[in-house]
Order: structure tokens, then C-alpha cells, then sequence
């Protein structure tokens, strides 16, 4: 049998069931993976080995439970979702130390579902960047290349189940920072529909546009643990009380894409657009054609608009959800000031990093006086705008799709000094956050150029997740898989 940590989580689930590898062989094999690459990669933030390996031998000491969808599955999770015993520092000074006495929604739903949380992901400080160089504990590193980035912000999720530290992870996405690291990982990233999954236990950025969803190797593992983690919470009061699909069933519902309208719209296809990742898109668009899906040319003409709207709302919203870190409730605080005003200053100065600060100033700006109407008020008209594009598109479509990122997974420390240029590596992926629509980035090939994973990102109707994963499953099933990631494994030998 191949080491256990290559399987996908379909398979080891299937072996876990029927007892041919227990939860401890398991979960040992994916420590002793982290073991191994940590020192590479620096994708966990903390590990929970102690206590993962006693989960474990009490589950194999009860046997397998069908009742449980991730019986003795390991699995990581960012490090901005709350975890009960487990430090949640959204990769900040500021949080140092904290830990929560409580979980997240979407935590205790997992454990519910025999899922074995091994640790916590890095990520760009409190989800904001796009490459996880942001982060106050260190950079993390794309395993197809230790050189490049892994994307953000849910970059240390998206390296880790690339590389084979876990079967899966759990991501969040604002911007796109669970689609595009996905992209430059070459796996899969899903982001559901805003109010789909609770974001009560999920630390925020920006409120209206956080979602939490999975990071995996394969559709159908998306397909499970979105099952898992779906569902209505009271707690969180922009969830929605819909009925949850049995997503898994609906993969094997369609057996190719006949009858599936495509729309390629056009502001994604244009310039921009690296020929190496219009290459592999296309042939992806190719392969849905033979599938028998229509392809059909589209447009969202406010496209232009959606980097600048996204970045006003996301940095008004952050600077209003981090005016609780003060130094006075959480983490840490400076010890030297000599008044309370002093002390917030000090601590605040001193606990966020640069671009955490960055984003709190513009966002405080436009919300001030004088200027909110010129700024967040424009922005929040014309988020609308950008919406009805999206539904109008919809309307004659199943599905709409387009590159997930303009370009493969650039160099560390390529776009540090630019933020600007930093930003725009999001430029395919904010838009759907606007929308709060679902999104899923499917991996369909490898660039000829820089030899790093290109990524197609799927757009569907609000909660129609369902149709979403079955369409991607089969385009996934009809191409050829990546090869596994070479750069970690050279550095193995």
C-alpha cells in the first residue's frame, strides 16, 4: 500500500470504514509528513499531535462509526477559525498567545463528524494578502516550487494539502483566498455561497464578504466536507436556513456535460492574461466541449470596477472589525506605556504588521467624514451593479468560467514593495466575493513556462453548489490529474 498521506480523503475514508488502516495509522502518517516538510514548507502554525494521536485511539478503540461522514480523517484548519484548546492568532503579534474557549461552527461540526484536527494553517496576517508572505510568523512556500509562492491568504492550507500534510483543509475566502492559492497549489478550492456555511468562530476581515470552505485534492472531497461543514447557525445571523443537497450523491447524478451551458465571459479572457494560463484554460473549455457542455460568450461589463469596489468595502470593514484588538481584551500589549491612550497606540502600532495597518488607515478614511459618501457609499452602489452582471449572465447559463488568476505562482518577495500589484493578482477573484455567489478553482494543467499549476475558476448561481461540484467533476474526471508536487520532493531525497 502507497504511504497513506497520498491517498485523497475519499480513499482514506473508504479505508477507515472498512477497517484496513485505523485512525491512528492514519493520523500518524500525516505528523510524520509534516515532520518531514514543515522545515520546507512552514505551512502549520501549531500542531495538535498529542492530542490528534489520543483522538485517534479512542476512535479505533470503538471501531469505525458509518454515522460519521470523516471517521478518523486528519484534516488542518486556518488559523483564523476559533479552536477550542488550540492558539488562533490570524497569524498576528497581536493575537499571540490567544486561545479561544470556544470553537467554530464549522470546527465543531467537523469533530461531530469524527474529523481529527491535527493543527492550524499559516496565513497572510488576519486573511490579508495574496501570497502568505504577510504573515507575522514567516512566509510559507509552494511545494511545487520552494521559491514561489503558495498564494493567500489561505496559503498554508492550500500548501499542506498539496503536499500531502493532510487530506484536506479548511480556507477562507474574502477576496478569493481560498481560490487563488488553490490555483497557484494546484488543487481544489471551493468558496459557497455567502451564508452557506456559519462564519460564527471565524475571526473577520470583512463581514459581508468572509467565507469559510474547503481546500482538497479532489471535487469529491470538496463535495464531502462542504456536507460537513453546510448548514444553517442561529449564531450567526447571516446564515441561511436552506435545506443542505447531498452534494456527494449529486457528482455521480451527471455523467457528462450534456444539456451544461458554459458562459466564458469576455473581460476574462483578454488582456492581462499570461499565455501560459490562457493555454491550459482553454483547453479546459475545450475538454468541457467534448463533455458536451455549449460554450457561449458572455459579458460583465463592470468587471473593471470590482479590484477598486472590493478593496474600498473590504478595508472599511476590516478597519471597523479590528478596532477590537486593542491590547486591552486579547493578546498582546505593550508593557511600557504610561496611559491608556499610550498603551492602545503601543500595542496597536507594535501588535499589527504593515499591511494590516496599511488597510485599517484606508479603510478608516473612507468612512470618515467628508469622504464616505464619495468612497464606500460609490462602492457599495456600484457592488450592486457588479451583482446584476452576474445574475443577468446566469440567467443563460449553468455556469460561467474564466482563468482564476492571470498568471502561475510568482517568485517570493516579487510583489512586496508594489501593493498595488499585489492586489491585482486577485483580479479574477474578487468579483464573485462582491456577488457572494459560489466560486470553485479546478486545477487543469501545468503552465509550459514556469512548470507551476493553472487553475479554472467556476462561478454558479447562489447556492447551487451542487450543480457547481457535479459540473467540475466531471471536467475533473474527463482531464488528465496534475503530476504531485516535484519541488518538496526533491528536497526529501
Amino acid at each position: 500500500m502507497a504511504s497513506l498521506h497520498t491517498h485523497t480523503l475519499t480513499q482514506i475514508r473508504n479505508l477507515l470504514a472498512s477497517g484496513e488502516v485505523t485512525a491512528q495509522e492514519a493520523t500518524r502518517d500525516c505528523l510524520e509528513r509534516i515532520q518531514t516538510t514543515e522545515p520546507h514548507l512552514h505551512a502549520v502554525l501549531f500542531r495538535n499531535d498529542e492530542q490528534a494521536l489520543e483522538q485517534a485511539q479512542a476512535m479505533d478503540k470503538q471501531g469505525p462509526n458509518p454515522q460519521q461522514k470523516l471517521w478518523g480523517v486528519p484534516i488542518l484548519l486556518k488559523d483564523i477559525l476559533a479552536t477550542q484548546g488550540m492558539p488562533t492568532t490570524c497569524a498576528s503579534k497581536i493575537l499571540q498567545n490567544f486561545t479561544p474557549c470556544y470553537d467554530a461552527h464549522l470546527v465543531t461540526r467537523l469533530k461531530e463528524q469524527g474529523a481529527i484536527i491535527l493543527g492550524k494553517n499559516n496565513l497572510d496576517e488576519f486573511a490579508m494578502g495574496s501570497s502568505t508572505e504577510n504573515s507575522a510568523q514567516g512566509s510559507t512556500r509552494n511545494p511545487w516550487n520552494l521559491d514561489h509562492v503558495p498564494g493567500g491568504s489561505s496559503g498554508g492550507s492550500a500548501s499542506s494539502v498539496a503536499a500531502c500534510q493532510a487530506f484536506a483543509s479548511i480556507g477562507t475566502d474574502t477576496g478569493g483566498s481560498i481560490r487563488q492559492p488553490a490555483s497557484f497549489c494546484g488543487i481544489v478550492g471551493l468558496k459557497p455561497t455567502y451564508g452557506r456555511v456559519s462564519r460564527f468562530g471565524l475571526i473577520a476581515y470583512g463581514s459581508s464578504l468572509d467565507q469559510a470552505g474547503p481546500l482538497t485534492r479532489t471535487v469529491e472531497d470538496a463535495a464531502i466536507i462542504l456536507s460537513v461543514i453546510a448548514g444553517h447557525d442561529p449564531r450567526d445571523s447571516t446564515s441561511v436556513n436552506t435545506p443542505v443537497p447531498d452534494y456527494v450523491a449529486g457528482l455521480s447524478a451527471m455523467k457528462d456535460l450534456s444539456g451544461v451551458r458554459i458562459g466564458m465571459p469576455r473581460e476574462y479572457w483578454g488582456k492581462g492574461l499570461a499565455p501560459e494560463v490562457a493555454e491550459a484554460c482553454t483547453r479546459a473549455m475545450d475538454t468541457a466541449r467534448q463533455q458536451g457542455a455549449e460554450i457561449v460568450p458572455v459579458s460583465l461589463p463592470h468587471t473593471s470596477y470590482a479590484i477598486a469596489t472590493y478593496y474600498i468595502i473590504a478595508m472599511a470593514e476590516a478597519s471597523s472589525n479590528l478596532a477590537r484588538f486593542d491590547g486591552v481584551r486579547y493578546g498582546f500589549r505593550d508593557k511600557d506605556a504610561q496611559d491608556l491612550l499610550e498603551m492602545y497606540t503601543k500595542s496597536r502600532s507594535q501588535g499589527f504588521g504593515d499591511e494590516v495597518k496599511r488597510r485599517i488607515m484606508l479603510g478608516t478614511y473612507v468612512l470618515s467624514a467628508g469622504y464616505y459618501d464619495a468612497y464606500y457609499k460609490k462602492a457599495a452602489q456600484v457592488r450592486r451593479i457588479i451583482r446584476e452582471d452576474f445574475l443577468k449572465a446566469l440567467q443563460s447559463c449553468d455556469v460561467l468560467g474564466g482563468p482564476a488568476c492571470p498568471t502561475t505562482a510568482f517568485g517570493l518577495g516579487q510583489n512586496t514593495d508594489d501593493p498595488l500589484q499585489m492586489y491585482l493578482t486577485d483580479i479574477f477573484t474578487t468579483s464573485l466575493n462582491l456577488t457572494g455567489l459560489p466560486g470553485l478553482s479546478l486545477p487543469v494543467g501545468v503552465g509550459r513556462d514556469s512548470g507551476l499549476p493553472v487553475g479554472l475558476q467556476l462561478f454558479g448561481a447562489g447556492f447551487q453548489e451542487e450543480r457547481l461540484l457535479a459540473i467540475a467533476h466531471v471536467l475533473e474526471q474527463a482531464m488528465d490529474p496534475l503530476p504531485r508536487p516535484q519541488g518538496i520532493e526533491d528536497v526529501l531525497k
